[in-house]
């Protein structure tokens, strides 16, 4: 089924037109509320210019831009520069990833000193003199 819409074609009177006109215009926005919500260029160059002032803007944005992306180091640099991590895991896991390899790396240190020789022992190879012992 459609539905049919009615549409009032009647014309409308010069009266109920310019009080419809006043009452938008009433609640129309002020320029600087257009000019903040970007509706309205902010420049005070003609509106003929206008348009050509905004696309030398973009393009002296533009040429910045290159300019920066092609002074930006490689990842190669940036990782030895400790910027990047060294890592091939994903963003979200990278954080993981660390806390996983500095508890390897504390039980590794523990393991090593759990079988690091006393200092009597290395007084007895020769290696510390008995004056060097730590203990005393």
């Amino acid at each position: 089924m459609s539905q049919e819409r009615n549409v009032d074609e009647s014309p409308i009177s010069p009266i109920e037109r310019r009080n419809s006109l006043e009452k938008h215009l009433q609640t129309r926005p002020d320029p600087k509320d257009l000019k903040d919500r970007h509706i309205l260029l902010d420049t005070n160059a003609a509106p003929a210019l206008q348009s050509a002032a905004q696309e030398l803007e973009r393009q002296r944005a533009t040429d910045s831009l290159k300019k920066g992306l092609e002074k930006r180091p490689d990842r190669e640099e940036l990782i030895e520069r400790n910027i990047l991590p060294d890592s091939n895991a994903a963003p979200a896991l990278q954080g993981h990833q660390r806390e996983l390899e500095k508890h390897m790396r504390a039980d590794s240190l523990e393991e090593k000193m759990k079988h690091r020789p006393k200092p009597e022992d290395l007084i007895k190879e020769g290696i510390l003199n008995p004056d060097e012992d730590p203990t005393k």
